[in-house]
């Protein structure tokens, strides 16, 4: 079909996909316009990564949009959002527009409302409709991106919940899922009313195998000599044989750890390929990467790309990654090795893929387990660039005879595994039916019942009353902690109920904050607040190390007065335990906020820059949870949780917390600026623009904006001089403190220069 034939499009849109050089359809693309796409239609398409879901998706919402409704894309990611809203901006010639939501949960509802294109995570989606944003019922089409990760433990209920109520609330939604080749896209099709393509059709050829020996061996049965030299190991030289055809290869691997290693020890390989115009332009992006942070991680990481090669992985900072994807996309960094998250939809393929790592540790399992068929091909289908690759390659590697024939059963010819709901399970249902009741879906316990009968979970199980029970046990648990009101088969939430929804915190984590915030008192400090947020089911906390026991129980014994709530007994050893890696957690926040230097928190609790943004952005939201809470209880102590979250927010010790607020000013500014003699935002409004300009570095158009968002009368650096005694002196203190009580250097997440 060629793309002119398209019609219930927006005018010139056949034209414009012509001129992109897209002249026909690809097949999968083409049976979804027959079986009604663009007619708002729904469908489920399972085909292999780059056969063109996304220009599906497309088509649907576009067709949407010319009918005069709204448009929906779900991405699994918040890194994917901005990558596909920037795609879909492309469109707005034809008098369309996009809008992108990705922060915070309570934000965003009524600024969509202009958008006829929106993209957002499924977390986000839920809480939009949680908070009542009114442009949902003027939804036409909804996209699901990577429908498959429904069966994820973790995020799978929110994307299936989040789906059955978007078609509960809006009749007739055209709902359009996206998903790799799985083992039942049948089900998914049925439970969402749908139409399947299910293909494995690909636009450029994707061979198979396993390297042992000293060769590769297909899936059509061929062999191809692929040498080992001696002291290389099979990667290696996998990586080599690549390079020597003009390629790029990425690397999956099981862990952090062996990200890093591979890297660097790959980098002497892809170095010895390159040109002396790839080095200095390598050598740019390794400098934008030191920029990011001054962590050992980011070190390491610009070190590798400075000789063509990258790590990848959720220990970096967002900044880190997506300077790695790009470098990699232009072909500049050639080998990136990476943990499976950058299988999950980024757009990073490359000629080869090499899945050096097919088992990963399993903390349930207590030990290695084989990843599944359908993860592996996730990574598989990294492989070929339509476009740019003749032919795409993914590779496992053994060192055992009987291994080769195990990962061709294991992985080469098995089909992946079928989708399974994972909802009725007690915590993935607590929050979804406190929501489910606040947001008034279901007023009756029988109402509530019929609701969760239209998930994917409904549609699976043969268990007769397993989902009534797990529901039943969650509606005592809301009932006992005050969220929910039950009188016979009616149900209503509370004040309390509604907020915690509006909050999108789990109500194990609110109960839990609650408890704790009834229990501060004046000797309750900002640890004593991190450490509360830090135990609740919504916090990742970090794991207690060889040592650490005996660490933390120490300092548990010096501050406990601090913390609200009881400790529990150190006979209670998974309780104990529990309490030591939040204590773990929240002393890092307390590092942050005593602008310790962040390289030597990275190094201190062995995380990467990546961690601690991640525990701060998760810290400053609980804690803004718990500050909505204590209002609502009206506690004493609303005040000194505010203070709290906004010295992790902004990483600073108490005196800097007016001056950080001011927008530009960030960590490092506000403390030049308090070295230099100004001290808050009314001075800083007032303040000499040559004392401010020296203690920015001399950056007039950072002193600039920094001054007019002051309030400054008169914020213009025409003809200022620097004041070189306000000049910061980097290698003397900007308030952080080593262990020795002596400053040190400081370094800033989001207050890049």
């Amino acid at each position: 079909m060629r793309v002119t034939e398209l019609t219930g499009l927006p005018d010139g849109v056949p034209e414009h996909l012509e001129d992109e050089g897209i002249e026909a359809l690809y097949p999968p693309q083409a049976e979804a316009v027959e079986r009604g796409v663009t007619e708002g239609k729904s469908l489920v398409a399972s085909v292999p990564t780059a056969s063109g879901k996304t220009l599906i998706a497309e088509l649907a919402m576009l067709a949407a949009v010319e009918r005069g409704e709204k448009a929906l894309y779900i991405v699994p990611l918040r890194a994917l959002a901005g990558e596909k809203a920037s795609a879909f901006e492309r469109f707005e010639r034809f008098d369309l527009s996009v809008g992108v939501s990705t922060g915070n949960y309570e934000s965003d509802g009524e600024r969509l409302a202009n958008n006829d294109v929106i993209v957002a995570t499924s977390e986000k989606v839920d809480s939009l409709v949680r908070n009542g944003a009114a442009w949902v019922d003027r939804l036409g089409c909804v996209v699901a991106d990577e429908v498959h990760l429904v069966d994820d433990a973790h995020r799978g209920p929110t994307l299936e919940v989040t789906l059955a109520k978007l078609r509960a609330r809006v009749e007739g939604l055209q709902t359009v899922a996206l998903s790799a080749t799985v083992g039942n896209a049948d089900e998914l099709a049925a439970w969402l009313d749908a139409e399947l393509v299910d293909s494995d059709w690909r636009p450029i050829e994707l061979r198979t195998g396993v390297h042992y020996g000293q060769a590769l061996h297909l899936d059509d049965g061929t062999t191809r000599e692929l040498p080992v030299e001696r002291g290389e190991n099979q990667t290696a030289a996998i990586v080599r044989d690549t390079l020597h055809d003009d390629g790029s290869t990425l690397v999956f691997v099981n862990s952090r750890r062996n990200a890093e290693g591979a890297a660097k020890r790959l980098a002497s390989v892809v170095a010895k390929e390159l040109t002396d115009d790839q080095r200095v332009e390598l050598a740019a992006v390794a400098e934008e990467i030191r920029a990011v942070s001054d962590t050992e991680t980011s070190e390491t990481l610009a070190s590798a790309v400075e000789r063509g090669a990258a790590f990848h992985h959720a220990g970096l900072a967002k900044e880190h990654r997506e300077l790695v994807e790009d470098a990699f996309r232009d072909r500049l960094v050639r080998t990136v090795c990476a943990t499976p998250t950058l299988a999950a939809g980024v757009n990073t393929p490359a000629r080869r893929v090499v899945v050096r790592d097919w088992q990963r540790y399993d903390g349930d399992a207590g030990g290695m387990q084989p990843l599944d068929v359908l993860e592996v091909h996730q990574m598989f289908g990294r492989a070929g660039r339509p476009g740019l690759d003749p032919y795409g390659e993914a590779v496992l590697v053994t060192d055992d005879h009987d291994g080769l024939e195990g990962l061709f059963d294991r992985y080469i010819y098995a089909d992946p595994e079928p989708v399974r709901s994972k909802l009725a399970a007690e915590p993935a249902l607590r929050t979804h039916v406190l929501a489910t009741i606040a947001t008034g879906f279901a007023a009756t316990r029988s109402a509530l019942l019929e609701f969760l009968d239209g998930t994917l979970y409904a549609e699976q199980t043969d268990e007769v009353g397993r989902l009534a029970s797990v529901t039943d046990d969650v509606l005592a648990y809301l009932d006992a902690n005050g969220f929910v009101k039950r009188d016979g088969d009616g149900l209503r939430a509370t004040e309390t109920g509604h907020l915690v929804s509006r909050l999108y915190v789990d109500p194990m984590s609110a109960a839990e904050m609650i408890h704790g915030l009834r229990a501060a008192d004046a000797d309750t400090t900002p640890l004593g607040f991190y450490h509360l947020v830090s135990r609740t089911p919504d916090m990742y906390e970090l794991y207690l190390r060889s040592g650490d026991r005996e660490t933390y129980t120490e300092l548990l014994y010096e501050r406990a007065d601090e913390i609200p709530g009881s400790t529990p007994s150190e006979f209670s050893e998974g309780e104990f335990e529990d309490w030591l890696a939040a204590l773990k957690t929240a002393a890092l926040m307390e590092d942050w906020t005593e602008e310790l230097d962040e390289d030597r928190i990275a190094e201190r609790y062995g995380v990467g820059p990546g961690d601690i943004r991640g525990k701060t952005e998760t810290a400053e939201w609980l804690l803004g949870a718990a500050e909505r809470l204590a209002g609502e209880l009206d506690l004493d102590c609303v005040h000194a949780v505010r203070d709290a979250r906004k010295r992790v927010d902004y990483g600073v010790r108490e005196e800097l917390l007016d001056l950080a607020g001011v927008r530009g000013v960030g960590r490092k500014r506000a403390r030049r600026l308090y070295r230099a003699g100004v001290e808050d935002r009314s001075e800083l409004r007032n303040a000499d623009k040559s004392t401010v300009l020296g203690a920015l570095r001399g950056r007039r158009k950072t002193a600039e904006s920094v001054l007019a968002a002051a309030g400054h009368p008169n914020p213009e650096m025409d003809d200022v001089a620097a004041d070189p005694t306000a000049a910061p002196d980097d290698g003397a203190g900007t308030g952080g403190r080593n262990d020795a009580g002596e400053t040190d250097g400081q370094a800033s997440l989001g207050d890049f220069e």
